[in-house]
Formats: C-alpha cells, structure tokens, sequence
C-alpha cells in the first residue's frame, strides 16, 4: 500500500485515517529504521518499556512483541492484561496511542514460529539471568561464556523455555497529527459491530 502524500488531505476522511494507523504499525514491525519500530509498551501495573514491534496482523488488529517468560510484566499481564503501546513518528508528526488486551504464549506453533525466525545471536538473551534479577555489579545477564559470543544450537535447547511471545489485540485507536496549522485528532473503538471513529478535539 502506499503512503498519501498529502496528510492534511486525510483530516477530513476517517476511513483514510484508520488506514494510515495500519500502514504505519505494519511498517513499523517491518523496517527497523523507522521512528515506530520501537514503542513504548505499558503494562496495568502502570510500568512501560521500549520494546521491538515484531509483526503487526491488520486482519485482526494484533501487535506481537518478543519477550523473556520470567520478566515481571508477564506475572503483570496475567493479573490484568488491559495494555497501552503508544508510538511516535517525530519526522511524520504522527503519534498513535493504542490500547487493547495483551495475552503471553510460550508453548504453541506461533511461538516456536517466532523462536525459529531468530537469530541464534538473539536467542542467547534468554540464556541469562531472568529480567530484574539483582546483581551486585554492572551486568548484562548472560552467561560469561556467552558474552559477545553466538551460541550453537545445542547450546540454546536450554533457552528456549524462557522465550514468549506476547500478543496485544487491539480495541481502541488514537490517531494525532501535529500541525502549525492546527493539531488534529481521531479516535477509533472496536465493537463486535467493527471499528467506530469519531473526531475529537487535540
């Protein structure tokens, strides 16, 4: 798809305006070179992080992210999986905050799917210490053999078990253009009737 050339032209078509959202999270799950690539994912205990957006399904509106089974924002999801991701594209002037409900798999065909596109470089993250883990000097974790070092296959069985993949579906959609001219913004809300946009002041 590609992208309109004139924004401003969009202010008054909301149908263009949720497809510009899509376009943009499914580029920003493709290309790391984009300000998107990396949102800030917040968690019901009120805690966020940066995190990297792995793959965006416009179908059922899903974000995918990557993450260590044993990191404290699972414990989190489980307890109340409502979640905001809140993206921001400085050149475009374009912020988009989501919210939707996040949910953590570990053991199913996605996850294996997902820990078979990695590289063994990345996979050697979950060979260390679980995210949060105190230690009594600077540290990044991981086993001393394994610093700046790609485990082999053999040596990664072990990490496997501690790698998940969360999945946020998406309910609701903000959409906020930055202008001299005057700011604009649009919302959009799920229902089992489909997407509903409305404009609201900025």
């Amino acid at each position: 798809m590609q992208w309109i050339e004139g924004i401003d032209d969009m202010f008054d078509n909301l149908p263009d305006i949720q497809a510009d959202i899509a376009r943009r999270l499914g580029d920003a799950a493709s290309n790391r070179g984009v300000p998107m690539h990396v949102p800030a994912v917040v968690t019901s205990d009120v805690d966020a992080r940066g995190m990297v957006l792995r793959a965006f399904d416009p179908a059922s509106w899903t974000l995918r992210f990557h993450t260590d089974a044993r990191a404290p924002k699972v414990a989190a999801i489980a307890a109340d999986p409502r979640m905001a991701v809140l993206f921001y594209d400085k050149p475009a002037k374009v912020q988009i905050r989501v919210r939707g409900t996040g949910r953590v798999l570990t053991d199913d065909p996605l996850t294996d799917a997902a820990w078979a596109e990695s590289t063994n470089f990345a996979r050697r993250c979950y060979l260390g210490d679980a995210p949060g883990d105190e230690s009594e000097s600077a540290t990044s974790g991981l086993p001393a053999q394994f610093e700046g070092v790609e485990p082999d296959d053999a040596q990664l069985l072990a990490a496997r078990e501690n790698f998940a993949v969360l999945l946020i579906e998406l309910a609701e959609l903000d959409w906020f253009y930055l202008a001299q001219s005057g700011h604009s913004r649009a919302q959009f809300s799920r229902s089992e009737q489909g997407w509903k946009g409305r404009w609201v002041a900025p």
